[in-house]
């Protein structure tokens, strides 16, 4: 929580790689791991007289990143030199975009939800975030350290990741909290991987995110120094860093101490942020236009062709979903948020006849089970065929809510079907009305005088009549009938 009286001001930049085969300037290819510096060229090596010669898948995906984001193409862009010097940036600049980027204007709407102390979400809500921007760049090398410092301390240069595309996304300082900011990585990435557009997987870094944080007092419209949180390589890492930021630099300004403009990481370790850097300005860059590569032409024919080539996107999926089945806006949010999973629910629902039923055992009882076993949707031993039986068998009365759940987490355990595994059980509900009505008889004809008290008033014991009849029948009489024999006979 912020400390009353203090707001936090957050933008992100995520700089996803675009899921290309070779990189954005040379026909290198783009792999993970592999012996260092293999995959180079004197292009992507920035050796004197290289020219770079542009992708074009790099801008078939960067449109479909940039329209599953709500951006708008801009007709034309240009690349310019980003100057810098790094020991894994040979060329001493990197081509980025600037002034004039691939995509820019764009508005997101997500769900987000603060979280309790156990970091569970207390209520969904829905947030519009503004994108300004996504531009795009080459990714530069990567440096690699080893040994204790002080001691022995090597560092070495790999320079396979050199060249590789990257679309940076920036938003305006819209966030004013970690979870805000955690839930939007996490929608970013789930779209990304929706349309095809990148892998998103920041486990093996083609995806990286950075937080720009600074505070101010409510009622405040400036904006004060921020830190820029860098190589934030989890999604809670750096809801953890944005979370310490806050909290340091509201201290550092009742203590009326200085908040300096300046690049920090995350020490997961000792779970604080840690200097590297004081942070520079876009003029410290020295950006100008790159010589050696045309300005960017896009035409709205080929902007069309993008959008048509891309499948239905997840916002528009969820107010279908809406529409169509009844969802809340919670639950449909939530079902979009990955591709297998809509596709599963909706095989599953038009299959079982009760899309709002099939929704709430997807998202609690199958998703439970899948979270416990570490599995993917993709690899759900249920199949959506198999979860409407069970849905299906539910709605029939055959089984009641309870039962449904029990044979749930053994179709998942066993890989069985849903009618297997409630024969095995014993579940198979009674709803023979002849054979239901003779339990009930012999239960009143044993209760005489709670019939009696009943009859005189006594609402409350329907309960108990209900309950005999259950244990009578082994939990197998349907509910249903039960109760309306019960009504009829009392």
């Amino acid at each position: 929580m912020i400390k009353e009286g203090w707001e936090a001001v957050i933008g992100m930049e995520i700089h996803a790689q675009l899921a290309t085969n070779t990189k954005i300037f040379c026909g290198c290819a783009v792999e993970t791991g592999g012996e260092p510096n293999s995959n180079t060229c004197p292009v992507c090596l920035g050796l004197p007289g290289a020219l770079p010669v542009l992708n074009k898948r790099v801008i078939d995906l960067g449109a479909r990143a940039a329209l599953s984001l709500g951006l708008q193409i801009q007709e034309s862009s240009i690349f310019a030199r980003k100057n810098y010097f790094y020991p894994d940036l040979p060329k001493g600049y990197q081509i980025s975009q600037y002034d004039k980027p691939f995509s820019a204007n764009g508005k997101l709407t997500i769900m987000t939800s603060e979280r309790d102390d156990q970091g569970r979400a207390v209520e969904w809500k829905p947030m519009t975030i503004r994108i300004e921007r996504m531009h795009l760049e080459e990714d530069a090398g990567k440096n690699v350290h080893e040994g204790l410092p002080d001691v022995d301390k090597y560092s070495y240069v790999d320079l396979n990741r050199a060249g590789t595309p990257l679309g940076e996304i920036v938003t305006a300082p819209d966030f004013r909290t970690s979870w805000q900011a955690y839930d939007y990585v996490n929608h970013v990435r789930s779209v990304l991987r929706w349309v095809g557009a990148s892998d998103a997987d920041m486990e093996k870094g083609n995806l990286r995110c950075e937080a720009n944080v600074s505070v101010r007092k409510i009622g405040e419209t400036g904006f004060n120094n921020k830190s820029e949180l860098k190589n934030l390589n989890s999604v809670r890492f750096m809801q953890k860093a944005i979370e310490f930021e806050i909290v340091r630099q509201i201290e550092a300004h009742e203590k009326s101490e200085p908040v300096n403009q300046e690049t920090r990481l995350w020490d997961e370790k000792n779970q604080c942020t840690r200097v590297m850097r004081s942070k520079e300005d876009a003029h410290d860059y020295r950006y100008f236009p790159e010589p050696d590569l045309q300005p960017l032409k896009v035409t709205a024919e080929f902007i069309e062709n993008v959008r048509k080539q891309m499948p239905e996107l997840p916002d528009a999926m969820r107010d279908r979903f809406m529409t169509g089945y009844s969802l809340s806006f919670s639950d449909a949010s939530q079902i979009v948020t990955e591709a297998d999973l809509a596709a599963f629910y909706e095989a599953a629902a038009k299959e079982s006849g009760n899309p709002r039923v099939t929704a709430n055992f997807l998202l609690s009882e199958l998703q439970r089970e899948m979270n416990n076993s570490g599995k993917t949707m993709a690899e759900s031993p249920v199949s959506a065929k198999e979860l409407a039986a069970l849905i299906k068998t539910l709605d029939s009365g055959a089984i009641n809510n309870n039962q449904a759940k029990e044979v749930l987490v053994e179709m998942f355990d066993s890989g069985k079907t849903a009618a297997t595994v409630i024969s095995e059980k014993g579940f198979e509900q009674i709803s023979d009305s002849a054979e239901i009505e003779k339990i009930v008889d012999e239960i009143i004809e044993k209760n005489e005088n709670q019939v009696t008290a009943y009859r005189g008033g006594n609402d409350k014991l329907f309960g108990f009549f209900v309950g005999q009849v259950m244990r009578a029948s082994e939990g197998k009489a349907n509910p249903k009938i039960v109760n309306e024999i019960l009504k009829q006979k009392l």
